[in-house]
C-alpha cells in the first residue's frame, strides 16, 4: 500500500530543493487541480519557505496552506516583470484566495480633437487614438456631460460630428440658444475659434481664474463701447464658467493633480473609494468591492487594487492613500513606468491631504454599509425565492431570458443574471438571431437558438460545471407551453437538471397576477403583496428593458446602413467622405469612376472596386 501523497506543509518543503533566489510567481493548486492562488516574489525560495513552516500564519493563510496539493512556478528577469505577470494570471484564473478587482469598466474622458480645422469637444472612452487633448478620468458619463453641458455655454465649442459639420447651410440649434459659435456656416473665424479651445483646455488644466478676469474685462470694455448685446454675452459665460466651479463640489487648493483612494473593511467585505482630482477640481468619484481573497487586510487590498486598476489607465502623478502598502516601493516603479514619469504614492498625516483621505474614507465607509444592508435584503429575497419554487437553495446567479422583434424583423434575444450582489450588468448578454428557416415571430425558434448557443458554449468552456458562470434557475417569460419547449431544448442539450419557471401574467394580463409554471407541474402564483412577487417582475421587467434595448440599437443599425457597406474596403472614413462629396449613398451608386477618383482619399484602384461593386460586368 503506498502512503498518501503529500499536502500543505510538507509538500511545500518538497520544492524548496528546486528553487533558488530569483525572482518569479508560484501558483498554489489543490487536489482538483484549481488554482488557490498566485503570487510573486522577489526571491522565489524564501517566500515558499515562508509558507513551509507549520505556525505563525494567519488564518486565511493557513486554510490556503492546508488545500495546497501542488505549486506551479515561473521565473522572471525582475520583481516588475513577476509583478504583472502576478496580475495578468489573477485577472485569467480568478483564484479564490487572491485579491480581486471585479469592476474593470473604463472611465469616460474629455477630448478636444485636432484632427479637424474647428476642433470638436466631446466624451471619449477606450483608447487614445485620436489626435487631441484628453482630460480626465471622470467617475462617471453624467459627469462628464454636465461639465460638457457647462463648457458649451462657457466657450461655445462645436459638440457636432464632422459630416454634420461639413453639410450644414444654416446654423442649427445650438447656436441659436448661445451654445456654440457657428463655425460651420463662418459665424467665427478660425482664429477666434482656436482662442475658444485654448481657453477651453486652460480651464480643463485648472486656470480658470485667469479666464474669469480676461472674460470681465472683455464685458467691461464691450459695456464702454456700448456693445450691449456683446456685453451680455460675455455676462452669460461668465455666469457659465461660476456654474461648472461650484458644480465640481470639492476644489482642493493644494491637490493639482491626484487619486484619492480609500478602503474600508467590515466582516470580510470591502469598499475602495477613489475620488478624482484633476486641475484642483473633483471630477466625481467611484467605489468598487473587490473580492479580499477569503480575508485580507487593507494593505494587501490596496496593493492589489492599484496593480489592476491601473493596468488599462494611466496613473495621476500623485496618488493618496488611507492605508500603507507593504511592496511600495514596487508598485511605484510598476506605476512609474506605466505613467511614463514619476508617481508618488502618500498616506497623508495631516493637512488638506488628509482631510481629502478622510472624506473617502467616510465615502467607502458609508457605501459597504449601504451595500451589506442591501445585500441581506437580496440575501432575504433569494431564500424567499427558492422557498416559493422549491429550489434546494437559494440560487446563486439567475439567468432570465425574453425575446424582441416587430413581426420578426431584426429578432434579437436577450439574458440577464442577478445574484446576491443584484443585477450583474455585467454578463448581460444579446444574440442576434441567425436561424434563416425561422417563421416570423417565431418565440420558440428563437428561444431554442438563443438557450443552444448559451449552453453549447458553457458546456465547451466549463463542461464540468464548476465555474461561476452555470446559473442555478432559469427564468422564462412566458407560461406552460414556453417551459415546456425550454424544458426540451435543456434535455437535448443534456442539461436537464437545471430548474426552468415561466411567468405568466394571469387571465386578465394585470402584473401581480402572475401565475409561475415548471415542468410537470400545476402552476401557482403568489400573494399580491408577497416581497418575492415583487423581485421576479422586476426580474422580468429588466429582461425587457434589456430585450427592447437590443431590438431597438440593431433596428436603428438596419435604418441608417446603406449599399456603401457592403463594398470591400470601404470603412467609415472612406463612406463618410464619399457621402460628403456625393451626399448620397444612392449618388455614389451611379457616379462614374473619374468622379469616384476625385474624390478625396479614393485611389485609382479603390474607385475601380466600388465602380465595379455597383457596375457588374462593366469592366
Amino acid at each position: 500500500m503506498t502512503d498518501p501523497a503529500p499536502i500543505g506543509h510538507a509538500l511545500i518543503q518538497s520544492y524548496l530543493r528546486t528553487l533558488d533566489a530569483s525572482p518569479g510567481v508560484y501558483r498554489m493548486l489543490d487536489a482538483q487541480a484549481r488554482v488557490l492562488y498566485v503570487g510573486k516574489a522577489r526571491n522565489l525560495k524564501a517566500r515558499v519557505s515562508s509558507y513551509a513552516r507549520p505556525t505563525g500564519h494567519s488564518g486565511r493563510i493557513a486554510r490556503m496552506i492546508a488545500e495546497t496539493a501542488s505549486m506551479m512556478f515561473l521565473t522572471t528577469r525582475t520583481e516588475t516583470e513577476a509583478l504583472l505577470l502576478e496580475q495578468n494570471l489573477i485577472k485569467q484564473l480568478k483564484p479564490v484566495y487572491n485579491v480581486l478587482l471585479r469592476d474593470d469598466k473604463s472611465f469616460p474622458n474629455i477630448l478636444i480633437a485636432k484632427d479637424h480645422a474647428f476642433p470638436q469637444i466631446r466624451k471619449h472612452r477606450g483608447k487614445r487614438s485620436t489626435r487631441g487633448s484628453y482630460f480626465g478620468p471622470f467617475a462617471s458619463a453624467g459627469a462628464v456631460n454636465r461639465t460638457l453641458n457647462h463648457l458649451q455655454r462657457v466657450f461655445l465649442l462645436r459638440t457636432c460630428a464632422d459630416t454634420v459639420f461639413q453639410n450644414r447651410t444654416r446654423p442649427c440649434l445650438l447656436y441659436q440658444i448661445k451654445r456654440c459659435s457657428g463655425p460651420c456656416v463662418g459665424h467665427v473665424s478660425a482664429e477666434d475659434y482656436a482662442a475658444l479651445v485654448t481657453d477651453a483646455e486652460r480651464f480643463l488644466e485648472g486656470k480658470s481664474t485667469r479666464i474669469q478676469a480676461e472674460l470681465a474685462a472683455q464685458m467691461q470694455d464691450a459695456a464702454e463701447a456700448m456693445e450691449y448685446e456683446r456685453a451680455a454675452a460675455l455676462r452669460d459665460r461668465i455666469r457659465a464658467l461660476t456654474a461648472v466651479q461650484q458644480n465640481q463640489g470639492i476644489n482642493p487648493r493644494s491637490v493639482s493633480e491626484a487619486d484619492v483612494i480609500a478602503v474600508h473593511l467590515e466582516r470580510g467585505q470591502a469598499c475602495v473609494q477613489v475620488f478624482f482630482i484633476r486641475a484642483n477640481q473633483s471630477w466625481g468619484n467611484r467605489d468598487f468591492y473587490p473580492r479580499t481573497g477569503s480575508g485580507a487586510e487593507e494593505p494587501e487590498i490596496l496593493e492589489a487594487f492599484l496593480a489592476q486598476f491601473y493596468d488599462d489607465k494611466p496613473p495621476p502623478r500623485q496618488i493618496l492613500l488611507s492605508h500603507p502598502i507593504d511592496n511600495e516601493d514596487l508598485i511605484h516603479e510598476l506605476l512609474s513606468a506605466r505613467a511614463g514619469r514619476n508617481v508618488e504614492l502618500r498616506v497623508p498625516q495631516r493637512g488638506e491631504k488628509a482631510e481629502l483621505v478622510e472624506n473617502a474614507a467616510r465615502n467607502a465607509r458609508e457605501s459597504l454599509a449601504r451595500r451589506m444592508a442591501e445585500g441581506a435584503a437580496q440575501s432575504k429575497l433569494l431564500a424567499g425565492l427558492a422557498e416559493a419554487l422549491e429550489l434546494e437553495a437559494p440560487p446563486r446567479r439567475i439567468e432570465v431570458y425574453d425575446n424582441s422583434h416587430i413581426q420578426g424583423t431584426n429578432a434579437v434575444g436577450a439574458m440577464i443574471v442577478a445574484g446576491a450582489d443584484g443585477f450583474i450588468k455585467s454578463q448581460y448578454r444579446k444574440f442576434n438571431i441567425r436561424g434563416t428557416d425561422l417563421t416570423p415571430g417565431d418565440d420558440f425558434g428563437m428561444m431554442k437558438e438563443v438557450l443552444t448557443r448559451r449552453f453549447e458554449r458553457l458546456l465547451k468552456e466549463d463542461p464540468d460545471r464548476e465555474g461561476e458562470a452555470w446559473p442555478d434557475l432559469l427564468l422564462i417569460d412566458g407560461g406552460a407551453g414556453q417551459v415546456s419547449a425550454v424544458a426540451g431544448i435543456m434535455a437535448d442539450l443534456g442539461v436537464d437538471d437545471l430548474p426552468v419557471v415561466g411567468v405568466a401574467k394571469g387571465i386578465d394580463r394585470d402584473a401581480g397576477k402572475e401565475e409561475f409554471h415548471r415542468p410537470g407541474r400545476r402552476p401557482f402564483a403568489l400573494k399580491m403583496n408577497d416581497p418575492v412577487l415583487y423581485f421576479v417582475q422586476r426580474l422580468r421587467d429588466e429582461a425587457h428593458r434589456f430585450a427592447i434595448g437590443a431590438h431597438r440599437t440593431k433596428r436603428a443599425k438596419a435604418t441608417s446602413a446603406t449599399p456603401l457597406d457592403e463594398v470591400p474596403g470601404v470603412g467609415a472614413g472612406r463612406k463618410r467622405a464619399l457621402l460628403a462629396h456625393f451626399g448620397s449613398a444612392k449618388a455614389v451608386t451611379r457616379a462614374g469612376l473619374a468622379d469616384l477618383q476625385a474624390v478625396p482619399g479614393i485611389s485609382e484602384a479603390m474607385a475601380r472596386t466600388i465602380y465595379d461593386f455597383f457596375h457588374p460586368g462593366s469592366g
